[in-house]
């Protein structure tokens, strides 16, 4: 009986795994569908790319005496730098479609890579402007959306009420736009990652706890809609994965 329920339970994993397989697939066919419309380099830029790198690969195998032996490797080393490219051109379309919109921040730090811990709106007015926290190794991090001289004064709040809890804890701010000074939207993972690393991973725990129990300071929730091209995120998270 135990040989039996072994079996089934290896059955519908097997099945699991096919379906997940499924269903990457197909939001990658759809991915690609939606760019190519949008891209026109998008076929000339894997295919260049596919060429060039499958071709020193596989080059090498033809300086080294083995070319039936680097010829698969420069085949599949070429498919993955394309969809390397292709990852990062979807990438790059999906922040320009949200950049500017209300709620594109905060779907941002959701797509973060990384051990970060965010928590959205600690702090917003009636115009939709808005401060969100982000803990890790570095700290605290507030990012803040909105008009720059209204956010101005939430971030200024916001840090205020911060220090009294977290002591010598650092505390970075970011306002996201394109101006002097802000952070463009699709940077800001870039921007975030260059921070020094000031915790570790039991006081990012510790200083999580405090915060906690501190609550928001918030107006109103912007209820801005979802950044444009945010159906793409997940065939983001699925070429990271890859």
């Amino acid at each position: 009986m135990a040989a039996g329920q072994d079996k089934a339970a290896k059955k519908q994993a097997k099945s699991a795994k096919r379906a997940a397989r499924k269903q990457k697939f197909s939001q990658i066919i759809q991915a690609f569908t939606m760019q190519r419309k949008e891209d026109k380099a998008l076929i000339p830029w894997m295919l260049g790319t596919f060429l060039v790198v499958g071709g020193v690969v596989a080059g090498l195998g033809f300086l080294t005496g083995a070319p039936w032996l680097m010829l698969p490797l420069g085949i599949l080393t070429g498919v993955m730098a394309a969809m390397i490219v292709f990852g990062r051109r979807v990438q790059r379309t999906v922040y320009a479609k949200a950049d500017g919109q209300p709620g594109a921040a905060a779907w941002a730090l959701d797509n973060l890579r990384g051990k970060w811990r965010v928590t959205h709106t600690v702090a917003a007015t009636t115009q939709l402007d808005a401060v969100h926290r982000v803990l890790g190794g570095p700290g605290v991090i507030l990012v803040a959306e909105g008009s720059p001289h209204r956010v101005k004064n939430l971030l200024a709040q916001e840090k205020k009420r911060i220090s009294r809890l977290v002591g010598d804890v650092p505390i970075y701010d970011f306002v996201i736009g394109n101006d002097e000074g802000q952070v463009p939207l699709r940077k800001l993972q870039r921007r975030l990652m260059k921070l020094p690393r000031n915790l570790k991973g039991k006081q990012v725990d510790a200083l999580e706890a405090k915060l906690a129990a501190l609550g928001n300071n918030r107006a109103a929730m912007p209820k801005g809609p979802q950044p444009a091209g945010a159906k793409m995120r997940n065939v983001q998270r699925t070429m990271r994965r890859k």
